[in-house]
């Protein structure tokens, strides 16, 4: 199971990294339109300069907040933290409703952070491969 919890990991980390992405090409087109309507100039574009900036920092801001708890628990189970398991069950869930990539994703994390073998490596919090520091 130390495999696909590691598979359930990177998936995690990598659709986190999509929301990113997100919240970069949102930034880069409504502040390049907000320089085009800039540099077109007129009345109007005093005032549209600064809500299409205003709109493209708040839903940026959106996508990355909106990332930032998959990459931690991302990361969290790379190095088998037992509240990665907690967090990565709860994203999962709410993962199921995004058909049908999120779907198959979420029911597979579910999968592997339910398995007996897998509760078992986080409950010992000794990851595989390595050892306890009184051997």
């Amino acid at each position: 199971m130390d495999t696909h919890v590691k598979v359930a990991a990177w998936l995690r980390i990598i659709g986190s990294a999509f929301y990113l992405l997100v919240a970069l090409v949102v930034l880069v087109i409504f502040g390049g339109a907000g320089i085009l309507a800039g540099s077109v100039g007129g009345r109007d574009a005093a005032t549209a300069v600064p809500v299409l900036s205003v709109i493209a920092v708040c839903v940026s801001m959106f996508f990355g907040v909106l990332a930032l708890p998959g990459l931690i628990a991302g990361g969290g189970l790379l190095n088998y933290r037992p509240w990665a398991r907690i967090v990565n069950i709860v994203l999962s869930i709410f993962e199921l409703l995004h058909v049908p990539v999120g779907t198959a994703i979420g029911a597979y994390s579910l999968w592997v952070m339910f398995h007996p073998e897998t509760v078992e490596l986080f409950e010992s919090r000794v990851p595989p491969g390595r050892y306890p520091a009184h051997f």
